[in-house]
């Protein structure tokens, strides 16, 4: 029924499942910072993806939050997960727009995010009908 058609290396992840005569492929993900899906979330991140690169083009927070260097990190161990080799983003700060740009290639950064996915496991969550 379902199979993965990806030949990446094991510490990675699929972002093509065939399902019987269709594709799916990831191409956006949502990412929300919050201890349990459903309540209310500090922080979202809007990435869009293309072949090996990555695209954030939209991270926000809410007034009473701040992003962190570990919010950062943690967004690139999950892009490092999908294969993403390079991600982008604007940063503003004090009403100036940077662009910039992260290469995620890096062997030594790999090998941290593979050590930090052996002791943090992605969580699997139920999706539920209300």
């Amino acid at each position: 029924m379902a199979e993965p058609i990806s030949e990446k290396k094991p510490e990675t992840q699929s972002r093509l499942i065939k399902i019987d005569g269709w594709i799916f492929e990831i191409k956006a993900v949502r990412a929300i910072r919050v201890e349990e899906y459903g309540q209310p979330y500090s922080a979202i991140a809007n990435i869009n993806l293309n072949g090996d690169n990555a695209y954030i083009d939209g991270l926000l927070t809410n007034s009473s939050s701040e992003l962190a260097r570990e919010d950062f990190n943690t967004l690139k161990q999950y892009l490092q997960l999908l294969g993403i080799q390079e991600v982008q983003f604007d940063r503003y700060k004090n009403s100036t727009s940077t662009f910039r740009s992260v290469d995620l290639s890096n062997l030594d950064e790999k090998t941290t995010v593979a050590k930090e996915a052996e002791t943090a496991k992605p969580e699997l969550l139920k999706l539920v009908s209300g």
